[in-house]
């Protein structure tokens, strides 16, 4: 026991494979005192960590996919607030709107928070061609790698959910792919949340939730409407005309379009005259109901 403590006193700063060795030859040595032996392992992890082992340290703490919902700083889940308030970098998406100025809807919400980590903001380009989108992420994943592997928490602040269209999500590949520890904390989306601000009841008995990412046809539309499907359309200004060119030609269904929901600026309408002639921000979802099936549905 005395040799043990001794390697460990003496060896704490370095590596823990050398203490690991040590042990092991110590075990096979003491056939007879294994338990004991692994006893005093668990004593020496122990012992590295309140020594500041920072070999450990460094290993213990993965890389942290934090969703944010969808914009209300009261709507953040608590396990995601603790990693956020834990995290010494916190990465935010950010746009650029003009030549001086940034925009970042994630940052502004963790000031909200009063979270006090460093946060770091990376810009993606709003274009459809995701090569240049691509690019961002993986020099965003090398000052991850480097950033980890010093030591530092880490965190990437996703807007609504980190699993639902958060093109994000391929940085978190990957540090996957690369041995890095991770997770994913949940959220609420965007589409959950505009339900519940409107008091709609989502899907019902028979129905179907169809989540569409703003490329959508009319015969889609029709499919879905007469199928008991309810859909979502997400992204909508990349399909502004199909859906008000649907909604003139459909006017049976009920429209109900949100845009910036959790926000000072959330804006929610159901009058189709008014909405055929709205412009939709990038920030907007529709959520599409066949009444008439419905009510054949409570009538059965």
């Amino acid at each position: 026991m005395c040799l043990f403590w001794q390697a460990v006193t003496v060896n704490n700063n370095k590596r823990p494979e050398a203490h690991i060795s040590f042990f092991m030859f110590f075990s096979v040595f003491q056939p007879t005192k294994v338990i004991n032996s692994l006893a005093l392992y668990g004593i020496f992890q122990h012992f590295c960590v309140l020594k500041n082992c920072k070999y450990l340290q460094k290993m213990s703490h993965p890389i942290y996919f934090v969703s944010l919902g969808p914009g209300d700083a009261e709507l953040i889940t608590l396990k995601s607030l603790h990693a956020l308030q834990q995290a010494d970098i916190i990465y935010c998406p950010s746009t650029v709107r003009e030549p001086d100025k940034i925009l970042s809807r994630a940052a502004t919400l963790l000031h909200k928070l009063g979270i006090k980590g460093d946060i770091h903001l990376f810009s993606l380009p709003m274009s459809k061609d995701r090569t240049k989108a691509i690019k961002v992420y993986r020099q965003l994943f090398e000052e991850m790698r480097l950033e980890q592997k010093a030591g530092k928490r880490l965190a990437v602040a996703v807007e609504g959910d980190a699993g639902i269209y958060a093109s994000v999500h391929y940085v978190l590949d990957l540090l996957e792919e690369n041995g890095i520890p991770v997770e994913q904390l949940p959220g609420i989306p965007s589409f959950i949340a505009a339900e519940a601000a409107a008091k709609l009841h989502l899907i019902s008995q028979k129905e179907r939730l169809v989540i569409i990412p703003g490329n959508i046809t009319s015969d889609e539309l029709d499919m879905y409407l007469s199928h008991h499907h309810v859909p979502v359309i997400m992204k909508l200004s990349q399909c502004a005309d199909i859906v008000q060119d649907y909604m003139e030609s459909h006017p049976q269904y009920s429209y109900h379009y949100f845009e910036n929901i959790s926000t000072a600026e959330e804006y929610h309408s159901s009058h189709q005259a008014e909405l055929k002639r709205r412009v939709f921000p990038y920030f907007s979802l529709m959520i599409i109901f066949n009444e008439q099936t419905r009510k054949d549905d409570s009538a059965k």
